[in-house]
This record gives C-alpha cells, structure tokens and sequence, in this order.
C-alpha cells in the first residue's frame, strides 16, 4: 500500500518550516524512479523531499533504482530576495501540478490565502529584524595588505571565496564578516600587493547566535584589531564609536534577537540562515 495524501500531509519534515515554504504533496498511484527533476521556480528556491518505499524521506534525486511512493515539494516564499507573490505560488501550484501529471500521481496544496497571510506577517517582521550592524577600523594613513592578513589571521578569521574574511562559530558557520571598506573583494595576490585604509566588521544580526556574549565578543576582536594595527573605530557616520554608542548598539541588537526568539526563530540556527539568506 503506497503513501496517501492525508498521510503525506501529516508529516512533519526538517528541510521545512510551514511559515514560509509553501507546500504541495504528490501521493503515487505507483512506485516509480526520478527521472528528471522538475523546474519550480527561478527567483526563489525549492526543494523536493521524496518518500522512499521503506518511508524514509530524503531529497528526491534521480538515482537509478530508488524508487518514490511520494513527493513533498516546497518552494521557500519568504527570503532577502522578498516575499513570493500569490501569482509566483500560483505558478508554483501549475508547475507542480504539471509534475503530478507526468509521474501519475494526486496533489494537494497548502491552502494559498491562509498561507499568504502568514507570510506576509513574518516578511514584514524579518524586515524589521533583519539588519547588519557595521564597525569600520580605518587607518589615518594606510596598512598593507600582509599586515591586515596577518593581523585578522592571528585573531581567527579565516579568507572566504567571496573575498570577505569570516570568523567561524563552534559549527564552521561564518559568525562575523571582515570586508573592505569599498566591499571589493580581497584576494591572496591583491593583500600581498596592495594598502588600505583599512575594512569593515559586520554583525549580521539574525545570522548570529543570540545573547550579549557574542557582541562581547565581536567587540573585543575590533579592539584588538584596531589596537594591533593603529586603526581608528568609526560608525557608518564615520564617527568614533563612543561607550554610550556601543551600549545602545547592544541593547539594540538583543531586543531585535529576542524578539526573534520570540517568534520561535532562533538566531544562527539553519532555520534563520535559510530564512535570511
């Protein structure tokens, strides 16, 4: 007896979150293999989590002689690429419905009016909390670009592909962001070559394990930065940080993540790196 519809529907699934991936459930009326996956959308990701015939879930791949009694597709609505419109979900619905019909099975979608309502609310709240707080460390005159390695290295960050430094969490995740101050890339060849007046750390708050030790602690990398290397701390103003700054800058960044975990979205889990991403 393969998976039913009402089953599919009941079953809760890690890869999605009901307030922001809008779901369809396709019930087989046979087994079958994947043999292509579908297209679902180009502006906002998807993904499709197949049920195997022992019941296991997985993401659905076409893997020769894996057989699929049933689909749960997603499409993630709500992201910093904006909110899904009712005509994108709309066009998810028709796509996902095309699929159904390739493969012979019975599909069923989350209840569109009810889920846009939820979605909109929490756009509207990840707008309010998503923010990036910056520190620039500028130099009076310039540092070059070995000693700025150097100096960034030895505190623990490490240099990404995308030509920022990140600082890792306990996970490997990247925690805080180093960048240039014009945001062009660094590169290995570049940093050995060239001088700047200096970069920038970046506290991207939903992207950031909640509580007031983690803003300790990224304030103490920029002092000692800016100690090491004789850089200035400035704000986005270009004014010198002040006590009084920094303190409302951390009482501000723990209520927009406490109200986070008010809402049940943790800060730095997967849950907001998908979210905020």
């Amino acid at each position: 007896n393969l998976v039913s519809l009402d089953e599919l529907v009941q079953v809760e699934l890690p890869w999605f979150d009901p307030r922001f991936d809008y779901l369809a459930y396709i019930a087989l009326n046979e087994a079958q293999e994947l043999h292509a996956l579908p297209r679902l959308s180009n502006r906002h990701r998807f993904q499709i989590i197949g049920c195997t015939m022992d019941d296991r879930f997985q993401v659905a791949e076409p893997i020769p002689g894996v057989y699929y009694q049933g689909f749960v597709m997603g499409l993630q609505a709500v992201s910093r690429n904006g909110l899904a419109s009712e005509e994108e979900l709309d066009q998810f619905n028709q796509q996902v419905s095309a699929f159904a019909q390739l493969v012979g099975g019975q599909v069923r979608y989350t209840d569109l009016p009810a889920f846009v309502e939820v979605a909109q609310a929490l756009d509207s709240f990840c707008e309010r909390v998503d923010q990036t707080i910056a520190i620039h460390l500028v130099s009076r005159s310039s540092i070059s670009g070995l000693e700025l390695r150097s100096a960034v290295e030895g505190v623990g960050f490490n240099l990404a592909e995308d030509g920022t430094f990140h600082y890792p969490d306990e996970n490997g995740n990247p925690m805080f962001i180093l960048a240039s101050l014009d945001n062009s890339p660094f590169t290995g060849a570049l940093l050995n070559n060239q001088a700047y007046r200096g970069f920038s750390m970046l506290f991207d708050i939903p992207h950031i394990p909640a509580g007031e030790k983690t803003f300790d602690l990224f304030m103490d990398l920029a002092v000692k930065l800016s100690g090491q290397l004789s850089l200035d701390l400035v704000n986005d103003k270009m004014e010198e940080v002040s006590t009084p700054w920094l303190k409302d800058v951390r009482n501000y960044v723990l209520a927009r993540q406490e109200e986070m975990l008010k809402v049940g979205i943790k800060p730095g889990s997967k849950q907001s790196l998908r979210l905020f991403s």
